[in-house]
C-alpha cells in the first residue's frame, strides 16, 4: 500500500506548507494515475480525472495495528492512522462522528427470508443524525491544514447539517446551498447552527452549478467547500463505515452490502476501505458483494447497471428521498465497475416501496430510518425476492439518517390507532383491549 512521494512543486498551492495529514502522501488520479502534492484540489491537471487521497501505511504487525485501533476513542479517530488527519486529530474541537451501532437484525430478516446473519448500519446515532458527519470531521481538518475560514457545500439536505455543526465546533464560519424545497425538517438542523444558510431556486444539480462558478470567484477566496475543492479528503469519510463494519464484526468482511447511492461516492470509498483493510492485514480476504441502491425517481445508475451500460446518463429527480436526488452523480461510473467486479448490482424501489420500508425496519428493529434507509431496506427486499441477493449470507444494509428529518414521508399513513374519550369503556370499544 506504500506510495511514492509527491513531486515536488516549486510553486506551493495554498496553505499546502508544511501540512500534516497523518499518512496521506499525495493525490492520485482515478484515471490516469497522475500524482499531485496535497492540496485543496479536486481534478486532475492532465486529464482533469477526479483525484483521491494516496497513502503511505504504516507497516509492522496487524495484530498490533488492530490493538491500536481498539485501544483509541469511540468515533472515527481510532482509525486515525488510516485517515488524512493529522496525528493529534483526537484532540482537536470536532463534532467526533463514528462508531455507530452495527444492529444485529433477526426480526426484519424472518420479515424478508433472511437465513443468514443480516445487520443494519445504523448512522442515525451520529451528532447531527447522518452519516455526513464522518467525511465532514475529515473535511475540517483538511479546512484546517490548508487555512481556511470558511465552510461550505451544496447540499440536498443532510450535509448542510453537518457542515454547520462542524464549522461551529471549529469555530469557522459556514454558508451552505440547498434546493429551496428540501424537508423542513433538514433546514432547521442546517439553520440553527448560526451559519449562513441559502436557499437556490432549483434542485441539487442547480445547486452544484452555482457552487462551481463561486469556487472560481474571488468571492469564494479561503472557503473551503467540502464536496468540491475538499472533496478528496471529504470522500475518505465513508472509508470509517467500512473499518467499523469489519471491526464489529469481529475483523471479518461481510459477504454483501447494500449502500445507498446519491452521487456514489459512498459506495467506491466503502470499497476502498474493504481493500485497504485486507492490504494490511487486518481482515482476511475473501469475496464480497456491494450492491447500491436507488430511488425509482432518481435511478440513472441502476438504469444504466441494468441497459449494460459504462455512462451514466443524467436524470431530472422525482421523489421523496431527496437526500440521494442527485440526477448526475460524480461517481456513477465508478459505482458501476465496483458493482459489477464484486459481482453485486443496482437496483431502485418506488417512493410507496420506499415508504413500506421505512416501516418494516421500525416495525421491526426499532430504527426509524430517513428515506435513504427506507431505499436500501426496500431495494434488499426487493434484491431477495428476484434472486439477486443471497439470503443465507452474512448481509449488512445501510441506514444513513433518522427518520426524524423525512417525517413528510411517512406522516400521511401514520397516525394514532385511535382517538378514544379517557375511560376504559371507550378503550374496549375501540379494539384496544385484547
Amino acid at each position: 500500500m506504500a506510495v511514492q512521494a509527491a513531486p515536488e512543486q516549486s510553486n506551493p498551492l495554498p496553505g499546502e506548507a508544511g501540512v500534516a495529514l497523518g499518512p496521506a502522501a499525495a493525490l492520485s488520479c482515478r484515471e490516469c494515475g497522475e500524482r499531485l502534492p496535497l492540496g485543496p484540489l479536486f481534478a486532475c491537471e492532465a486529464c482533469f480525472g477526479p483525484l483521491e487521497i494516496a497513502y503511505d501505511f504504516p507497516g509492522g504487525d496487524p495484530a498490533r495495528l488492530r490493538e491500536r485501533i481498539e485501544a483509541g476513542p469511540d468515533n472515527i479517530w481510532r482509525y486515525a492512522p488510516l485517515l488524512p488527519v493529522p496525528a493529534d486529530v483526537a484532540s482537536k474541537p470536532n463534532i467526533n462522528p463514528g462508531f455507530t451501532k452495527l444492529v444485529k437484525a433477526d426480526r426484519l430478516a424472518r420479515e424478508l427470508g433472511v437465513t443468514g446473519s443480516l445487520h443494519v448500519k445504523d448512522d442515525s446515532g451520529n451528532p447531527t443524525h447522518s452519516f455526513k458527519d464522518r467525511v465532514v470531521a475529515i473535511a475540517v481538518e483538511a479546512a484546517r491544514a490548508f487555512g481556511f475560514t470558511t465552510l461550505s457545500c451544496s447540499s440536498t439536505g443532510n450535509l448542510a447539517g453537518a457542515v454547520g455543526a462542524a464549522a461551529a465546533r471549529a469555530g469557522l464560519r459556514s454558508c451552505v446551498f440547498i434546493p429551496h424545497d428540501l424537508e423542513q425538517g433538514k433546514v432547521v438542523m442546517a439553520a440553527v447552527y448560526g451559519g449562513d444558510l441559502v436557499g437556490i431556486e432549483g434542485n441539487y444539480d442547480d445547486v452544484n452549478r452555482f457552487c462551481s462558478e463561486l469556487i472560481g470567484d474571488p468571492i469564494g477566496e479561503g472557503w473551503g467547500f467540502v464536496n468540491v475543492n475538499l472533496r478528496p479528503y471529504y470522500a475518505e469519510g465513508s472509508k470509517t463505515l467500512a473499518y467499523e463494519i469489519c471491526e464489529q464484526l469481529g475483523w471479518e468482511l461481510p459477504d454483501q452490502l447494500v449502500v445507498p447511492i446519491a452521487s456514489g461516492s459512498q459506495l467506491t470509498k466503502i470499497d476502498k476501505g474493504l481493500k485497504e483493510l485486507v492490504a494490511l492485514g487486518l481482515v482476511e480476504d475473501k469475496p464480497y458483494k456491494i450492491f447500491g441502491a436507488q430511488a425509482e425517481g432518481c435511478s440513472p445508475v441502476s438504469r444504466a447497471f441494468k441497459e449494460g451500460h459504462d455512462v451514466v446518463r443524467p436524470v431530472r429527480p422525482d421523489t421523496i428521498a431527496k437526500s440521494l436526488a442527485i440526477g448526475n452523480p460524480a461517481d456513477g461510473p465508478y459505482v458501476l465497475d465496483i458493482a459489477r467486479r464484486t459481482g453485486g448490482a443496482v437496483e431502485d424501489v418506488t417512493d410507496a416501496q420506499i415508504v413500506d420500508a421505512i416501516k418494516l425496519l421500525a416495525r421491526t428493529e426499532g430504527v426509524f430510518a430517513e428515506t435513504a434507509g427506507g431505499v436500501t431496506v426496500g431495494v434488499t427486499r426487493k434484491l431477495i425476492e428476484e434472486g439477486g441477493l443471497d439470503p443465507s449470507l452474512t448481509t449488512v444494509v445501510l441506514n444513513t439518517g433518522d427518520g426524524l428529518k423525512t417525517l413528510d414521508a411517512v406522516a400521511p399513513t401514520t397516525g394514532p390507532s385511535a382517538v378514544i374519550r379517557p375511560n376504559l369503556d371507550s378503550f374496549r370499544e375501540a379494539g384496544l383491549a385484547s
